[in-house]
């Protein structure tokens, strides 16, 4: 059972972004969201109107969802996602980066940080997706396992500000789950007896996620319906891992840059 807010302090429904989200993960995301009472915002690829519109169709209330043709590598498109959502809406309160990683985290946190602080103690909540590729590396599959685990270095990197901020920004990282990019697969495997996610179950992860007050920097591995968190556990074992000694000299190094305010970028040459 998902469990959290889903209304602003006003008693108005929360607006959730989701990038991706026509079909699949992101599709199952949507439903999830709006059976909350949450508005709900498809942000996907022109050539997905007619999976969005039909998406939006099968709502109980239409009325509180909305399509917007967004390519997520095409800067002003996103912007005028958050612009337009703003303007239906009033305001961005979850956004789920399905696809479009780096730029639709920038601008959710831009988006939300005027946003009143919330009854959970935060003015937003940001999930990334991930998938327990961001962790391991046993398909071979070299773009996509880089970028995979570029979604977790990003989380890690953006809880400064996201702290500064008062934002929440977590990973959810799904097992296999049979969607349209596993179809050359997917029947194998489940012939094989192996274990795979359901869409309800990754999107339950990633509501729940995002409604989590406790969830601040996390990596929420899910595997069935077994969900794990790992990046606290990772933390914990890093003195086993590293020993005593490296592990000091991280820490103390981690406190340098604290105490700087931040990694400080070398000016331009020349």
């Amino acid at each position: 059972m998902i469990s959290g807010t889903f209304h602003r302090a006003d008693g108005s429904p929360k607006t959730v972004i989701v990038t991706g989200g026509a079909g699949g993960i992101g599709a199952q995301t949507i439903r999830t969201y709006h059976e909350t009472g949450c508005n709900v915002v498809i942000a996907d690829l022109p050539f997905a109107r007619e999976a969005a519109e039909n998406l939006i169709a099968s709502l109980s209330e239409p009325s509180r969802a909305l399509y917007h043709p967004t390519n997520i590598v095409d800067w002003a498109d996103i912007r005028l996602l958050f612009r337009t959502t703003v303007e239906k809406f009033r305001q961005v309160d979850i956004v789920i980066a399905n696809a479009g990683i780096m730029e639709t985290l920038r601008l959710a946190m831009y988006s939300m940080k005027g946003n009143a602080v919330d009854s959970d103690g935060a003015r937003g909540s940001i999930v990334l997706i991930a998938s327990t590729s961001g962790y391991f590396g046993g398909t071979g599959v070299v773009s996509y396992i880089t970028s995979k685990h570029g979604v977790v270095g990003l989380c890690r990197s953006s809880q400064r500000v996201a702290n500064q901020l008062q934002i929440r920004v977590n990973v959810v990282a799904p097992f296999f789950t049979p969607t349209y990019i596993t179809g050359g697969y997917a029947t194998e495997w489940k012939e094989r007896g192996l274990p795979a996610n359901t869409i309800e179950d990754v999107a339950t992860a990633i509501v729940q996620t995002s409604a989590d007050s406790e969830r601040k920097g996390h990596s929420i591995m899910v595997a069935g319906k077994i969900m794990r968190e790992i990046e606290t556990a990772r933390t914990a074992l890093t003195k086993q891992w590293l020993g005593d000694e490296i592990a000091q000299v991280m820490a103390d190094g981690g406190k340098f840059f604290d105490d700087m305010g931040g990694y400080p970028l070398p000016k331009a040459r020349g």
